[in-house]
Order: structure tokens, then C-alpha cells, then sequence
């Protein structure tokens, strides 16, 4: 019998994810060529566009492209063409191409926790789109559920929790994002183990809760998981 429900994300959580966005994003900064802007200054102005349309229209590649096309409506100092808008989406859809880099020590670490506990995927996005790179990293084996959400709040946390059947005090929700794998899942009442990312995405960045009735663990990579469960 398995012991403890582990949900685990998946972006740059098991593989890396978002220094693909970086380098398209510093892409788009070098084709803008704004002349007086910085490239954090253009950043803030993207980051703006992101936190409205991630409500609207969700995450992945595509989001990302439509994101920098209306970055690029705004800010850019020539006539717009439609080649130009076609060459800014170019930069997101090569985004898909990049292949899936393994996290060191996550493969093995899944194997050890998938013959101990009841493993599920739990991440947000594009659903084709995070399937296709659950598919390509071969890691599908090792989870007995697959759930891709549209966000990652409190409300998703605890229908995930009553349609599985799970037990609060028995389910961990591991992750590097504060914003979406830590906080929420605290704040459902599960517990939580933060494994930060040197590159998790700015908005993903909040503070901790320390006012969670769920138990929190810190730890510095994926494998030492393998140490508490």
C-alpha cells in the first residue's frame, strides 16, 4: 500500500522551462532595438501584458508569442508589418522545438517515490502543449494521474483533493513556484515542499505563507526528496 499522495509540477520543476522564454524574450529585446529603453524597462512592460492576459487566455508558447506581438505593437519605434509580427510569434514557437532537459536527479528521484507513494502531475497550461513535453520527457511512467489546470489557486488545490479522494494531511504538493505550488496548496491545506529554480519565472515570485495550516519543507534539489519520503 502506498503511503502519502505526492503531486509534483512540471516546469522547471522536472525539466527546464522558462530559460527558453528568457532567451526568446532577449531575442525580442535585440529585434526591438528600442533606443531608449533597457531591457528590464521592456520586461516590466511584457510583465504587464502577461499578468493581464494569463487571466484571460492561460499560459504557454502561444500566450507567450501573443504577449511580445502586443509588447511589439506597443513599444516598437518603426511601422509595424506583418512580417515583423510573424517574426516576434517565430520566437515563441521555436520555444516548442527546445528539447526537454531533465532536472538533474529527477528521474531517479520519481522512480524511488513511484514505488513508495501515489504520484499525480499537477501543472497548469497549455493542455496539448504540456502533455506533448510530459510525453517527451519519458517521465509519464512514473505517475499514476496526469492533471493540467488552467491556473493553480486554493479552489484548484481542493476539487484536485475531493475528486481523487485524497487526505489532506497526506498529500504534498512539490514545486519551485511559490505563487502557484506552494501557497495555494498551504493555503487548501495540504502541505508543501518548495525545491527552488534559479530562473522561476518573475511572476511566479511571492512571498511564503506563514500562516498555513499545512506543513512546508525547504530543499535544495529534487533527489534530496528521496531523504524525507
Amino acid at each position: 500500500m502506498k503511503h502519502l499522495a505526492l503531486l509534483v509540477d512540471a516546469d522547471d520543476t522536472l525539466w527546464e522551462n522558462n530559460i527558453y522564454f528568457e532567451r526568446a524574450f532577449d531575442a525580442f529585446c535585440d529585434f526591438l532595438a528600442h533606443s531608449t529603453l533597457t531591457a528590464a524597462q521592456v520586461r516590466e512592460v511584457l510583465n504587464e501584458i502577461e499578468t493581464v492576459n494569463a487571466r484571460l487566455h492561460g499560459y504557454g508558447s502561444t500566450n507567450f508569442g501573443r504577449n511580445l506581438q502586443q509588447a511589439y505593437r506597443h513599444l516598437a519605434e518603426r511601422e509595424i508589418q506583418e512580417d515583423d509580427l510573424r517574426h516576434v510569434m517565430s520566437l515563441a514557437e521555436r520555444i516548442l522545438e527546445e528539447p526537454i532537459d531533465l532536472i538533474e536527479g529527477v528521474e531517479e528521484t520519481l522512480a524511488y517515490l513511484s514505488e513508495r507513494h501515489d504520484l499525480t502531475l499537477f501543472t497548469k497550461g497549455h493542455p496539448e502543449e504540456q502533455r506533448l513535453k510530459l510525453d517527451r520527457s519519458g517521465l509519464g511512467p512514473y505517475f499514476a494521474h496526469t492533471a493540467i489546470v488552467k491556473e493553480k489557486d486554493a479552489t484548484a488545490y481542493s476539487r484536485l483533493v475531493e475528486e481523487r479522494g485524497l487526505r489532506k494531511q497526506e498529500t504534498w504538493m512539490i514545486g519551485n513556484s511559490p505563487k502557484s505550488d506552494i501557497n495555494p496548496a498551504l493555503e487548501a491545506g495540504l502541505n508543501a515542499v518548495l525545491v527552488p529554480h534559479p530562473h522561476t519565472w518573475v511572476l511566479e515570485h511571492q512571498d511564503l505563507r506563514e500562516d498555513a495550516s499545512g506543513r512546508l519543507l525547504r530543499m535544495e534539489k529534487f533527489a534530496d526528496l528521496k531523504t524525507h519520503f
